[in-house]
């Protein structure tokens, strides 16, 4: 995706992926929870090359591939600290992005919200989970140029997702303990 902001908040669409200038993406299977990958803080990344050209684009073919609105790099057993996601905002516009090394900023008083979640790694199963209604990232894309995307709706609970899962946390970790089981349980995962 090109470089620059994503302001979707202003009412405008999110730039489009880019057309036919990079890789093209190889579908990875999801890694389940449970997995160590998964587990752990990613680790940030700093050689911006060809190689993380085609992490992006076999992370956007990943995600489409598995009907996904987001996807983090330890989603496909990676350890890199980037993801890609392609989800609405609040109004329905749109939210295309690819953040490498990001870092989340919530407001100090925002408002919260509580919605239905679900995650590719706990197939099948989704649980309500509070979180911020707006939301913004820094980070840098595939290029190494600053990215900014400040957004709302299911966009906003999509960047706390996914940098959730580049510090080893999923959705189900934020679940008391006996919804966790029985969220896991239900998707043929092992409850923890």
């Amino acid at each position: 995706m090109p470089s620059g902001e994503i302001e979707d908040t202003a009412g405008a669409p999110a730039p489009a992926p880019r057309d036919g200038d990079g890789p093209v993406g190889v579908v990875h299977p999801v890694v389940r929870d449970g997995d160590p990958v998964l587990h752990r803080p990613c680790a940030p990344v700093t050689v911006f090359d060809d190689a993380l050209r085609q992490l992006e684009a076999d992370m956007v073919a990943s995600m489409y591939a598995a009907d996904g609105v987001g996807l983090a790099a330890n989603q496909i057993g990676v350890d890199a600290r980037i993801f890609v996601m392609d989800c609405p905002d609040a109004r329905g516009n749109r939210v295309v992005a690819t953040v490498v090394n990001p870092v989340l900023k919530l407001p100090l008083l925002a408002r919260r919200v509580t919605e239905d979640e679900g995650c590719l790694s706990v197939p099948g199963e989704t649980a309500p989970v509070e979180r911020a209604a707006t939301a913004v990232v820094t980070g840098v894309d595939v290029f190494g140029e600053p990215v900014r995307v400040s957004t709302d709706g299911v966009a906003a609970v999509c960047l706390q997702h996914e940098t959730d899962h580049l510090d080893g946390t999923l959705y189900v970790d934020r679940l008391d303990a006996p919804t966790r089981a029985a969220v896991l349980t239900a998707a043929g995962l092992a409850p923890r």
